[in-house]
């Protein structure tokens, strides 16, 4: 492909990927598959990696999608809520391994794994151990202060077990079982029945009236520390074990993995 062609098909994909993401992140009403825009994405990816002088800062490559939703005061995030990178063969995934050790240069590497959660992710701030403010991810940068809905969640603790100033990271979601029951009741009731678990979830948090979310089968698992002061904690596992301690609701599907350097007879083991 030349660089013209490429030009072509980078603004196809991204006025597309523009259009998808609004539907998915703002309007939490989807039109096509997480796989279908997973793999425009990663087109996008490739050829903006093949052509980098046609990278443009506004491309969603460049950023995490979605927008502060009218009628939600703005946030401003301490620390960024960045989107995670995805890999779709076990060679990225390799490749990946290869970069840390490239950077760490150590014999040993300890990757902590957990259970992929599909929701909306928010961040929560606590004050001397009480829970005082909520957002949205929104763009990474800016969130909407959903603070009200989050209180109605029964697994968010309103006081933590230690008077800690601490913001973390979580994401609300709906079980698979909740929301089947949930479609159910739509068609019953004649209305219209939500495509996917993540896409109601999120228009269940981001209800302007707490109420209405207050009926929604929210449930939230906190997978990570933004900011926690003299914080001495060293690995992500450490963390997840605080998290749990100090009375947060922590996904139990994770473990640590311990990887060495090939040649290693012990080129894997797992704990």
């Amino acid at each position: 492909m030349d660089k013209e062609e490429a030009k072509k098909k980078i603004l196809e994909l991204r006025e597309k990927t523009d259009y998808y993401a609004g539907k998915y992140y703002d309007e939490d009403s989807p039109e096509i598959s997480d796989f279908e825009y997973d793999m425009m994405m990663l087109d996008l990816r490739n050829l903006e990696k093949e052509f980098p002088d046609l990278v443009d800062k506004d491309s969603l490559t460049q950023k995490v999608g979605g927008h502060v939703k009218e009628g939600f005061e703005k946030v401003e995030h301490v620390v960024p809520l960045q989107s995670l990178q995805d890999v779709f063969t076990i060679e990225e995934l390799r490749l990946f391994d290869t970069r840390v050790r490239k950077e760490t240069e150590k014999e040993e590497i300890i990757y902590t794994v957990e259970g992929k959660i599909d929701g909306l992710s928010v961040a929560l701030e606590y004050v001397d151990g009480e829970f005082v403010r909520g957002a949205t991810r929104g763009n990474g940068q800016i969130g909407e202060d959903v603070t009200a809905n989050l209180k109605t969640i029964k697994n968010i603790p309103k006081t933590l077990k230690e008077k800690v100033n601490i913001i973390v990271r979580g994401e609300v979601f709906i079980s698979t079982k909740d929301f089947e029951k949930m479609n159910e009741e739509q068609e019953v009731l004649e209305e219209k029945t939500f495509a996917n678990a993540r896409n109601a979830a999120a228009g269940s948090l981001r209800q302007l009236d707490s109420k209405k979310t207050a009926k929604r089968p929210l449930d939230i698992y906190i997978f990570n520390i933004q900011r926690l002061e003299n914080n001495e904690l060293i690995s992500h596992y450490e963390q997840l074990l605080y998290l749990e301690k100090l009375g947060f609701n922590v996904n139990p599907v994770k473990k640590q993995c311990k990887r060495y350097r090939r040649g290693n007879k012990r080129s894997r083991t797992y704990r």
